[in-house]
């Protein structure tokens, strides 16, 4: 009998074409469409029929990824409600902790999902391009990370740990500078095997030239509705587990600071019991291998896969 359920939901990068297409004909899958309602556009089309390149533009992909995973999670409910299951706790990466928060109950999925939608968009327009890079860094620990970082960084051209990934996978972010001088700080002096690699991606995410975009999200938070947590969540930007009741400006406030700040993954898994069952909530298995390789212990279930709901309904008993 499983005794702990924990809810993870990705972020982006778990995105593709074709995604919800698989609640067709569940009352979930009508999601899709208060999401167009929501955005004024498309989105539901963009996820079913693509183009990929207009998926992968940030100010898409961050309302879809939200949208599939709390249709999914709506699907999942009744499961967990039919078996008397309670959730123990939800969290989610970076932008998978709004959608983690729409379970929680502090934000209405309409709120959210224009949230993320001007997030992205926030995001995108915060640096010019060329001015920031991000660089997965492996197989090197997390405090000489930390290090090196603090090493390389000079006033208005920083570089920081943006996530924390899993033990051996940290991605660093920030001017472009910086990351090249982490870069070549590594090849002088690093003398263990360990890879850099530049991640193909829009923005700097998570370092300090996302400031412009945490403050105009600020702004706009000004204008929606944060409830008190019906359910534990663990925020990025601490890896500390808020229970429920936590009121709706301390989720504001994570959320805020999580803009601008590292997401704390491996720290966030590493608090969790062992005997907890991680169900990904969303599109992809990407947290299933990032989980896994933080803790062999913990059970994960990706619920984006034929016969997944099958499997956690007999896990479930």
């Amino acid at each position: 009998m499983v005794k702990s359920v924990t809810l993870v939901f990705p972020g982006q990068g778990a995105q593709y074409v074709g995604m919800g297409s698989s609640l067709e004909g569940h009352p979930s899958s009508q999601l899709l469409d208060q999401a167009n309602s929501s955005l004024g556009y498309d989105l539901k089309n963009m996820m079913l029929n693509g183009p990929e390149e207009d998926l992968t533009l940030t100010a898409n992909t961050q309302p879809a990824i939200l949208t599939y995973s709390v249709a999914l999670y709506q699907k999942l409910e009744e499961l967990l409600q039919s078996k008397g299951v309670k959730v123990d706790r939800v969290l989610g990466h970076s932008v998978g902790e709004y959608a983690a928060l729409v379970a929680a109950k502090s934000l209405s999925f309409e709120d959210a999902v224009k949230a993320v939608n001007l997030r992205g968009t926030y995001m995108q327009e915060a640096v010019p391009a060329g001015k920031g890079k991000m660089v997965a860094v492996m197989k090197v620990p997390m405090d000489t990370i930390v290090k090196v970082c603090e090493e390389c960084s000079q006033e208005n051209n920083e570089v920081m740990p943006a996530n924390f990934n899993e033990p051996g996978q940290t991605v660093i972010s920030g001017h472009a500078e910086a990351c090249d001088r982490f870069v070549k700080w590594m090849e002088d002096n690093y003398s263990e095997p360990y890879r850099c690699v530049e991640l193909k991606v829009s923005a700097p995410f998570h370092s300090s030239l996302m400031k412009p975009a945490a403050e105009k999200l600020s702004e706009h938070f000004n204008t929606i509705e944060f409830k008190s947590t019906m359910t534990p969540y663990i925020a990025n930007i601490d890896a500390k587990e808020y229970g429920a009741d936590t009121a709706g400006d301390m989720v504001k406030e994570n959320l805020i600071k999580q803009v601008d700040g590292s997401v704390k993954w491996t720290q966030s898994i590493q608090a969790l019991p062992d005997d907890t069952v991680c169900v990904e909530v969303g599109p992809g298995r990407v947290l299933m291998g990032l989980i896994r390789k933080i803790n062999r212990n913990i059970k994960v279930i990706s619920l984006d896969k034929e016969g997944a709901f099958e499997e956690l309904e007999e896990l479930l008993g």
